[in-house]
């Protein structure tokens, strides 16, 4: 039984970046609402209203993981610790975006599958078997039939973004050789409700793994957990490690029931710890709304640092728009010169002398905070400030 206990609103989709200012149309399929309900048998977290990958993936994909150093860096020591612990023949990536992870792997020992075609055809120019599909059944025979069997499976916040799980592990389990390894990882759930990051969730984020779900959920395919590793990417995320259970070459280790003890003494299998994340997620959307208002009133000037999915969700969920936050500036090409959906803000292309004259900047992107801060040390100096909601609001 799925019980709902977060509503966020009418939502666009969150990466969907609008060319001119729109005001967009519930009737006219622009807007959807953000229900989120747990599964109170299987411990998933999802969106009640699941929007066909077609509508939400498409040539024109924005999110490129190599704009990101940490994203990069963290790829680069993942991809070495791969090498030298799997020593993978064939290296198969599910939603490999523009290459930033495999760009580490000899191009002879790496498959691609990537649905965005404007990001499958940067691979294919890097020299990395690309193919331009959505992950499904039909693209595991297909890949089975070229190549046989794949020993090590990789994916990076990808799966949560597939309606049909059941599918997606089928797909996987029809492909992994009897002694391959697969490895995903995605925001962590339990690091969502202690930041009370609640824009983790919009339209394209599907689900939100714990621990304890990916557990129940890959049993069903004769796959388990044998490593968790706990990573800072994407605002706290879990990277899992996975064989098949017959293959009793891999020890379980001690991190898989550490995690899973954590989330059950901090309550993820009971559907009241979600329903207080809800009432809390109310709280600091009031609270964020009366610190943007507090600094208007004053007249001082706010901008947004990184235009992301997140921020989205925040600046619908919360009516923030451009009668409070001037534009946001953002390093991705692909952004520039455009508006946040739904909100109709406009996103600069980053140069420093846009923070010029700028009294708060609220971070789009808290996720980078770090990264961000060392980038924008004169801002700092100069006495500029942070706004963020995460894990409250507050100025920094």
């Amino acid at each position: 039984m799925i019980k709902k206990f977060l509503d966020l609103g009418y939502q666009p989709l969150a990466n969907k970046y609008l060319k001119s200012y729109k005001k967009l149309s519930i009737k006219k399929k622009e807007l959807y609402r953000l229900t989120v309900g747990f599964n109170t048998k299987t411990k998933l977290v999802s969106l009640f209203n699941k929007i066909p990958d077609k509508i939400m993936f498409d040539n024109n994909y924005p999110y490129k993981s190599s704009m990101s150093k940490t994203m990069t860096d963290s790829f680069k020591k993942l991809s070495v610790k791969i090498k030298k612990k799997f020593n993978p023949k064939l290296f198969l990536e599910i939603g490999s975006n523009d290459g930033a992870l495999i760009k580490n792997f000899d191009k002879n020992k790496v498959i691609c599958v990537e649905p965005c075609s404007n990001l499958a055809k940067i691979t294919r120019g890097k020299g990395y078997f690309t193919y331009n599909n959505y992950w499904d059944l039909n693209l595991s025979n297909k890949i089975k039939s070229k190549f046989n069997t794949v020993d090590t499976i990789y994916s990076a916040n990808t799966l949560t973004h597939i309606n049909d799980l059941n599918k997606v592990f089928e797909s996987i389990s029809n492909l992994l050789t009897q002694d391959g390894i697969l490895i995903i990882e995605d925001p962590s759930f339990l690091e969502c409700i202690k930041k009370l990051s609640y824009d983790q969730f919009y339209n394209e984020h599907i689900y939100i793994f714990s621990a304890l779900s990916v557990k129940k959920l890959i049993h069903e395919f004769d796959l388990e957990l044998f490593d968790i590793e706990k990573l800072d990417t994407h605002g706290g995320s879990l990277r899992y490690f996975i064989k098949r259970i017959n293959n009793n070459k891999i020890k379980i280790k001690k991190t898989v029931s550490k995690q899973i003890s954590t989330e059950l003494k901090f309550g993820l299998a009971n559907f009241m710890t979600y329903k207080k994340f809800g009432i809390s997620v109310k709280k600091s959307k009031n609270d964020l709304i009366k610190i943007f208002k507090k600094i208007k009133n004053k007249n001082k000037k706010i901008i947004g640092y990184g235009a992301t999915a997140k921020a989205c969700t925040v600046l619908n969920y919360c009516n923030i728009g451009n009668e409070t936050i001037d534009y946001f500036v953002d390093t991705t090409p692909d952004k520039s010169n455009r508006f946040i959906p739904g909100k109709n803000i406009k996103i600069k292309r980053y140069k420093k002398t846009l923070l010029d004259n700028v009294d708060y900047i609220y971070l789009g992107a808290w996720n980078f905070k770090n990264e961000i801060f060392k980038k924008e040390k004169q801002f700092i100096k100069k006495n500029g400030k942070f706004i963020t909601h995460v894990p409250r609001p507050k100025i920094i």
